[in-house]
């Protein structure tokens, strides 16, 4: 995800004064495919962030060091901060993240990138319409690509297709663990997840460990459903017809009107552009509250799966602040 970073960087023509990465190999691939030199290359981001003084800083580690590198960051004056997701390993990391950057005086960005992207804006425009008469439920049946990892993803995706946070949050794991591809020092958990909003609107979401192909997230409306195919690209709607929609939802199978599109590709690069030029833009960007948002929520099901699928209502259940979790 780094070397995507710099890809974005070179877009925007910004100055890069500076990179860092624990492993020579992905220094060396830097090299190779940035032409950055050994004057601005670094094995250690702390050392970095102390010998530079930046302006911007991206940190596309992984969650362990997320923390110290965004405090280090904002304490050392840096005004812009674009951090990747999750946003830390523990709400207590989460919010030492957000206080160190209102102190500095810096904006901190998480790279949760839905409300840039048409896989989620079309859908939300049409589900809000009066022939689909607004969202009721939305359900993402995936490969198993982890409940943190992107899992994350979906829980700030359900806040802004339905404009709530969520209030509610249920959860079952699956009990085999299949070891990380980022490392055996890391833990990303498979299995299910529910969300409710306070106005009932619902979420489900299953990555089970047994499921190994696909992404496919469908909307269900008053009068209908879109159904979206993120690695094809191809999103379907139907709708019951005019003449129809004002009978009851128990009369779920009449006359429809379908129609089918191509949107563009699930795709890490452009969405994740369009954040940081609305960072640097002071636009409507992620924030730090976002991203704690998605974190509280992954420690709530982890509560919930810890106690055999217990409703855990946000506003109500004391969630562990300082419980470190391994997600990468």
């Amino acid at each position: 995800m780094g070397r995507r970073h710099l890809q974005i960087v070179r877009a925007l023509e910004l100055e890069l004064a500076g990179a860092a990465d624990c492993l020579e190999k992905s220094r060396t691939g830097a090299r190779e495919e940035s032409g950055l030199g050994d004057d601005i290359l670094f094995a250690d981001g702390l050392e970095m962030i102390t010998e530079i003084k930046l302006e911007l800083l991206i940190v596309s580690t992984t969650a362990p060091s997320h923390a110290e590198l965004v405090c280090r960051a904002a304490d050392s004056g840096v005004k812009a901060i674009l951090c990747e997701k999750p946003m830390a390993v523990s709400l207590e990391q989460c919010d030492r993240m957000i206080e160190a950057c209102e102190k500095g005086g810096a904006k901190l960005a998480i790279n949760h990138q839905m409300r840039f992207m048409d896989q989620y804006l079309l859908p939300k425009k049409m589900a809000g319409s009066p022939e689909h008469g607004g969202l009721s439920s939305i359900n993402v049946v995936t490969g198993n690509f982890g409940i943190a990892m992107n899992g994350a993803h979906y829980f700030e995706m359900f806040r802004f297709m339905t404009d709530e946070t969520p209030s509610t949050v249920q959860a079952w794991f699956d009990k085999d663990k299949i070891a990380n591809p980022r490392g055996p020092e890391f833990e990303d958990r498979s299995g299910c997840v529910r969300l409710t909003t306070p106005s009932g609107k619902r979420f489900h979401m299953d990555c089970s460990a047994n499921q190994g192909h696909g992404l496919h997230v469908s909307y269900a409306t008053h009068n209908g459903r879109i159904d979206v195919d993120e690695l094809a690209g191809r999103m379907t709607s139907s709708v019951r017809k005019t003449e129809h929609r004002d009978e009851p939802t128990t009369r779920y199978g009449t006359p429809w009107d379908e129609d089918s599109q191509t949107i563009a590709p699930a795709d890490a690069v452009a969405p994740s552009r369009a954040v940081l030029e609305s960072l640097l833009g002071n636009g409507d960007y992620p924030d730090g509250q976002i991203g704690r948002m998605a974190v509280e929520i992954l420690v709530a099901a982890h509560q919930s799966n810890d106690e055999d699928g217990r409703v855990v209502e946000l506003a109500r259940t004391p969630l562990p602040r300082d419980r470190i979790f391994s997600w990468a």
